[in-house]
């Protein structure tokens, strides 16, 4: 029992080094939209709407089909019809709301947005991206090289590693998805779809402990 709790330990403290790399901490300013990028976490599009009822900006963006998180088969409608349910039940008037209910990934949550909004002809200069916690970096780093010129601020809910596994988002549930992120933090500058962040000892060091541990339902499949 001891060593399978103290396994226990030196996990968290893995995931722990990684989920504090992924944040970036950068500061909210106000702005022409909140853009917030699909998952199977409610919180998100919660945090969105509490921006929104704050006066951040005055239209909310929610982006997302359903992927591989399979979001559609929990709830059987898209990401962002579910966050759009969430937001107005929190107050976000639905003439304020834009959907994009194709995006699968980051990089079509940004492109496709991109389209969305040159159809409604709306030209934003300035976006708050709201992602998961432990998003945060891969999507500033994704935002910046598919959308160059925005002016941008990305953050996320206010919760602690500790307090972050619930009902639809289980401890190795997100481990594996993050141990995946950083991972493509390291691989996907080079296939151009990210710009290159910089992934310090530790940090890459966590990730290896937690790959030997098991936690690889999300790395690249070769």
């Amino acid at each position: 029992m001891d060593s399978i709790t103290s396994n226990d330990q030196q996990i968290d403290t893995a995931a722990k080094i990684i989920w504090d790399y992924m944040h970036m901490y950068q500061k909210l300013e106000k702005a022409d939209a909140i853009f917030v990028l699909g998952s199977r976490d409610l919180r998100v599009p919660a945090y969105a709407a509490e921006l929104y009822n704050e006066g951040w900006a005055p239209l909310v963006i929610f982006s997302g089909h359903s992927g591989k998180g399979k979001s559609k088969e929990l709830w059987g409608m898209t990401e962002a019809e579910k966050f759009t349910e969430v937001a107005i039940k929190l107050g976000v008037p639905a003439k304020a709301i834009l959907l994009e209910n194709e995006a699968t990934n980051t990089g079509d949550n940004i492109l496709f947005t991109k389209r969305l909004l040159e159809e409604e002809n709306l030209h934003p200069t300035k976006l708050i991206l709201v992602q998961k916690p432990y998003m945060e970096r891969r999507t500033y780093a994704t935002f910046v090289k598919q959308w160059p010129g925005m002016d941008f601020s990305v953050t996320s809910p206010r919760i602690s590693f500790e307090k972050y596994p619930n009902d639809e988002n289980s401890k190795d549930y997100f481990i594996n998805v993050m141990v995946g992120d950083l991972q493509r933090i390291k691989e996907y500058p080079a296939k151009g779809f990210q710009i290159e962040q910089e992934v310090p000892g530790e940090v890459w060091a966590a990730y290896e402990e937690l790959v030997q541990e098991g936690y690889t339902e999300h790395l690249i499949k070769e």
